[in-house]
């Protein structure tokens, strides 16, 4: 990797004739943007912007499950990327599977680095749990079930003591910067002051690490920040999408009328906790041999079917875990009791609730997009990893994974770059200067997109949520297709919040089959000749929202 006197922007403008604001500007503070901050700042000026307050927000500080890693004597990377492929219904990119677990066990030791301290057994041993269609135990988790949190604090403190690294907070991106088929920087927003004009920020390096679509859905165990944006800006600057029918609804946010719903983590059912209906029943063991246990998706169907009958759902857990609840799982303990529940003595009521998307903007193993100058990783971004259903607590390792990834390989880049500047023109424009694009949208107006999502929630939970079918789908698209006519260019968050929701509901009518975190009612079962993964990019004419389905 390159040292830290090796580049700098000060000494080049950009095509523009403008200043760089850094070497690389990463959007999103989250595990993966942490990361690769983290990675780039030896040799990098980095300007790390944040929709909310610094290490809040994201959606990994919410995670309570884990991080994996296949580090136990009796588990392998082999091992661990079988059951991710085993997991991901048919869709997975096997080669890029390979390269997450492979580098789990390096990566954990890199956290470790950095001061992360996991959960140990008595012997000083880590203590590894095990979830969902994971065949061994290779879950680590921090105070039990605070991964997140500790992983966000850890690496929070770790990116403010570099001074290479800047943080703007409470600043929104709105589009990105196009320049010969090149991204070249970004307008962004002040939200304390959304009033004033959009900012130009240049950089010759852009990573999007803005997290997932969750709060398009009316209920989501995702921060209300996690709303697509970053999904919608990449598909108005024509970069090319992967997968995004396929979201993932986990079966057991606490349904107790709080938005976003508390998580009753996946670990409690890897503990013995059980789900049963308001008749006593444990419904689970009917429809899947591993019971509780069986992937998310198919525990999910079979919750939203017994609420659809009418039925309540609750996750017991009186009997597997009972009064060492508080000690073994306090986040969780904590919203019980919040909520009014005392999970030792009650059962927990819940329902699915959006959780993860595993489509998002197609990268390369370096984190590459389809664009040169634009990099992307975390939930955003779609590797291939996950395929058409996520393995459980692969998601934070992914994070750190391609994280440092996309960091490692825009040290490559940006070196090679101002190596071959320095010999030219050191100092002055790599191009003429040219004309600024103007920004599209006028404001971040909160109270239009207040309004907006609010009714696109309600669109998307009922539509395009655990069950789709064909009329509901098509009925969303025309009333979406509505409200961006509506907004036009007055919100940015808006217009991006819709396009991705229109986006997502276009690839769940294209895929008519049932696959993964997909399900159509009128198409019920797997068809083989669609056991491949889907791209899809709007056409030049972006101003009719027309996405292109790629097969």
């Amino acid at each position: 990797m390159p040292t830290d006197t090796q580049f700098r922007p000060n000494s080049q403008t950009t095509d523009f004739g403008k200043r760089p604001a850094a070497d690389v500007i990463i959007v999103g503070g989250g595990i993966a943007g942490l990361v690769a901050a983290l990675r780039l700042s030896t040799s990098c000026q980095v300007l790390l912007l944040n929709k909310g307050g610094f290490g809040e927000g994201a959606s990994s500080l919410w995670a309570q499950g884990g991080i994996s890693a296949a580090i136990g004597d009796d588990d392998s990377p082999e091992l661990h990327a079988a059951d991710t492929i085993r997991a991901a219904a048919g869709t997975a990119d096997p080669e890029i599977i390979g390269i997450l677990t492979s580098r789990a066990p390096d990566c954990i030791a890199s956290l470790q680095e950095w001061g992360v301290d996991f959960d140990t057994e008595d012997d000083g041993s880590p203590a590894l749990g095990r979830e969902a269609a994971h065949s061994r135990n290779r879950i680590l988790h921090i105070g039990g079930d605070s991964t997140g949190r500790g992983l966000m604090e850890t690496l929070c403190a770790a990116v403010r003591k570099q001074p290479t690294i800047t943080i703007r907070d409470h600043c929104v991106a709105e589009e990105l910067i196009v320049h010969h088929n090149r991204i070249v920087g970004l307008y962004c927003r002040n939200l304390k002051t959304a009033d004033t004009p959009a900012e130009a920020l240049f950089a010759p390096a852009v990573i999007l690490a803005t997290g997932g679509i969750g709060g398009l859905f009316e209920v989501t165990t995702n921060p209300s920040e996690c709303t697509g944006e970053g999904l919608g800006m990449a598909a108005r600057a024509g970069i090319l999408l992967a997968d995004l029918e396929f979201v993932q609804f986990h079966p057991t946010a606490m349904h107790v009328g709080i938005t976003p719903a508390p998580l009753a983590t996946e670990a409690l059912r890897g503990e013995g906790a059980t789900l049963i209906n308001d008749r006593g029943e444990r419904f689970m063991v009917k429809v899947h041999e591993n019971a509780e246990l069986a992937p998310r998706d198919i525990v999910a169907r079979a919750v939203w079917r017994e609420i659809h009958a009418g039925r309540q759902v609750f996750l017991d857990c009186r009997t597997a875990i009972g009064a060492n609840f508080e000690s073994r799982f306090p986040t969780v303990y904590q919203l019980c009791r919040n909520a009014g529940i005392d999970p030792a003595r009650m059962p927990i009521p819940v329902a699915p609730a959006a959780h993860y998307h595993m489509g998002g903007i197609a990268t390369d193993r370096n984190g590459r997009t389809s664009m040169q100058g634009l990099w992307a990783c975390g939930e955003v971004a779609s590797t291939g990893i996950h395929g058409a259903n996520r393995l459980a607590s692969n998601s934070l390792l992914e994070g750190v994974v391609f994280g440092a990834a996309a960091a490692d390989d825009i040290c490559r880049h940006l070196a090679k770059r101002y190596e071959n500047a320095d010999r030219s023109d050191r100092g002055s424009s790599i191009l003429a200067p040219h004309p600024l694009p103007a920004s599209r949208f006028r404001c971040y107006d909160a109270k239009i997109s207040t309004l907006t999502l609010a009714r696109l929630r309600q669109l998307m939970s009922a539509n395009v949520g655990v069950v789709r079918q064909q009329e509901s789908l098509m009925a969303t698209l025309h009333e979406l297709d509505g409200l961006i006519a509506q907004i036009g260019d007055k919100s940015a968050m808006a217009a991006n919040m819709l396009l991705a929701a229109r986006l997502i509901t276009e690839a769940a009518l294209q895929r008519c089959e049932s696959r993964g975190g997909h399900f159509r009612e009128d198409y019920p079962t797997p068809n083989p000749t669609m056991r491949h993964r889907s791209f899809m990019r709007l056409n030049d004419d972006i101003a009719k929202r027309s996405p292109q389905v790629i097969a």
